[in-house]
Order: structure tokens, then C-alpha cells, then sequence
């Protein structure tokens, strides 16, 4: 099948991305996962003043990333959906015989996915941090817009991240319940487990070279890299990844 290049990536683009639209675990998801973290932010927002009636000197901008811990959670399930769902029922033999290019198929699934992911994210993310904001407009720590915007864009690119990473595992592994299990292991039983015993490395791991691409800056706590190096490390492992799975893909039986 000859395509020339110019159509062939924007059409197998727009394919990939109105699967993704049209999948309805897709929408279940990102919805669950904006509820959810409303409730957390609430719960946190309501905690933070029943201390001493004040939030005292933690800025709004802390307590709405307070939910991030488990917010990466709902995009964990996002970006292992986007890719096994095609293996669930077969789907993936249909989706090979209309898109014969393995290589550039996954690639635009991924892109097609941080198209629909970064929207998401930016979304859950500022109502995080308005409604602490609004709430506690007159006791909390006065915040720099500068710095608001900088923990924006940083939290919806670690988002971002965490999604297309667990995509490309999804893509490596064919399968829902195991892509899950070992996601959610790493991210909230091993990776915490680590921060004592190897905390230079741990350093380097996706989450928590993540956490730098948005934590605010605090004179308690010295950031091991910047917001820039965190998103460096971030996109290493990212592209990593996709790059593994791609290559599979491109060689294993659907």
C-alpha cells in the first residue's frame, strides 16, 4: 500500500484519537478520576483548617497539589486503557489489517493520547488548585501567580508523563490487570519504600523526578533537581518506554 507520508500520519491521527473519544472506559475515567480528586482536594482544603481554624502558613498552592499522590492514579488507568483495550476482545487484528505500519501506529496512539491527556490534566489540575484558593482566600500564605503557573504546567506535563509511560507498558504487556498491578505496585507500595534506603536514586525514578516538575519551592526543603531537570529525567523515561514498546510491537504477533 503506497500512502504518501503527508497523509498518511495526520489520517492515522485522527484515527487514533477518535478511538480514543469514542472509548467509553476513556470518559468513565477521566470523569471518575475529577470527582475523585475534588473530593481529596475538599478533604485536604477542610483538614488543613480544622487544625487551628486557619491554614496557617501552608499556601493554598500546597494543599491543592496535596491530591497529586493520588490523582496520577485515575491517569495510571488512562494510559493503561488506551492500549489494552484493543487487545481485550481482538480489536488490535482489526486495527493491523486498515493501519499495516506498526511503528508509526503506536506512535500516534501515544500522540493521540497526549493530545486528549494534556487538556485533561490541565483542567483537574487548576480546579485543584482554585478551590483551596477560593476557599481559603483569606488565611492562607499569599502566592506568586508566576509560581502557580510554573506548578501548573509542571503538574499537568508529570500527568502527561505518567500517562504515556503507562501506555507504552500497556503496549508492552497486552494486558489490563497485569499492567496495573505492576503500575500501581512501583508507584505506591515500592517507590515509597525506597525513600530511605536509596534516596540519591530514588531520585532519578519517573515519580519523583516528577514531583520536582511541580512541587513548589519551600525554604524547608531542598528540591534535589529543578523543574527543568525533573521534566529532562521525566522525558527520558518516557521515551524509553514508548521507544521498547514500539519496537515490540513492531516484532511480536498482535
Amino acid at each position: 500500500m503506497n500512502v504518501s507520508s503527508n497523509r498518511k500520519i495526520p489520517r492515522i491521527l485522527i484515527s487514533e484519537l477518535y478511538k480514543l473519544v469514542t472509548l467509553p472506559s476513556i470518559w468513565i475515567t477521566l470523569i471518575s478520576t475529577f470527582v475523585a480528586n475534588l473530593f481529596f482536594v475538599a478533604a485536604f482544603t477542610s483538614a488543613s483548617t480544622n487544625v487551628l481554624g486557619t491554614a496557617g502558613t501552608q499556601s493554598s498552592l500546597h494543599i491543592g497539589l496535596s491530591s497529586m499522590v493520588y490523582l496520577q492514579a485515575g491517569f495510571i488507568i488512562l494510559g493503561t486503557l488506551a492500549t489494552c483495550s484493543e487487545y481485550a476482545g481482538g480489536q488490535i487484528r482489526t486495527t493491523l489489517t486498515t493501519v499495516p505500519w506498526r511503528g508509526l501506529q503506536l506512535t500516534m496512539k501515544h500522540v493521540a493520547l497526549g493530545i486528549l491527556t494534556i487538556p485533561a490534566a490541565f483542567i483537574i489540575v487548576t480546579c485543584s488548585m482554585l478551590y483551596p484558593l477560593f476557599i481559603l482566600r483569606e488565611t492562607t500564605v499569599v502566592v506568586q501567580l508566576e509560581t502557580i503557573i510554573e506548578s501548573l504546567v509542571g503538574a499537568t506535563g508529570y500527568l502527561t508523563f505518567t500517562t504515556l509511560l503507562s501506555a507504552a507498558l500497556g503496549a508492552i504487556l497486552r494486558r489490563t490487570t497485569s499492567t496495573l498491578v505492576m503500575l500501581l505496585t512501583y508507584y505506591y507500595v515500592l517507590s515509597p519504600l525506597s525513600r530511605d534506603v536509596i534516596p540519591r536514586i530514588r531520585d532519578y525514578f519517573p515519580d519523583t523526578a516528577g514531583l520536582y516538575m511541580y512541587i513548589p519551592p519551600s525554604s524547608d526543603v531542598v528540591n534535589g533537581f529543578t523543574p527543568i531537570q525533573g521534566a529532562g529525567i521525566s522525558t527520558l523515561w518516557t521515551l524509553t518506554f514508548i521507544t521498547l514498546a514500539i519496537l515490540l510491537f513492531a516484532k511480536r504477533d498482535a
